[in-house]
């Protein structure tokens, strides 16, 4: 295997994998109770994390119904398009290789500051009669 073939393998690795997840979302309807499990924290707190409907936003992605998407899991949806820049970057880089293949450092405000949101966003869909509820 080639340099680029090795440096290419992890993001494209990935990407088969998402597409395999999106697949089985788009042919297995996570809108039936159950179909998909049960989210623990759900289950045990009755609250809805940050993670819930995402599994439904995703399959209403697949069906191109972007408001129910945003319906069942706004976060995810607003952050979708950033994981794909930060992935369509990393096969970038992959593909030059050399010196831009050292690992990004993310600032820890960032890291704060996404936490934040997070955070604020569990709070704000778990509020009685919150339209981000999941």
């Amino acid at each position: 295997m080639t340099g680029r073939a090795r440096r290419l393998a992890a993001p494209l690795g990935t990407a088969a994998l998402v597409a395999v997840a999106t697949l089985a979302l788009a042919v297995r309807d996570p809108h039936r109770p159950g179909s998909w499990g049960w989210c623990p924290t759900q289950v045990l707190t009755h609250l809805d994390c940050p993670l819930c409907g995402s599994l439904r936003a995703v399959h209403d992605l697949t069906r191109l119904d972007l408001g129910a998407a945003a319906s069942s899991n706004l976060l995810l949806v607003v952050a979708l398009p950033l994981v794909l820049a930060l992935w369509l970057r990393r096969v970038a880089v992959a593909w030059r290789g050399g010196a831009a293949m050292r690992p990004v450092t993310v600032p820890s405000i960032l890291w704060t500051l996404g936490l934040g949101v997070a955070v604020v966003f569990t709070v704000a869909r778990n509020l009685p009669g919150s339209w981000l509820a999941a």
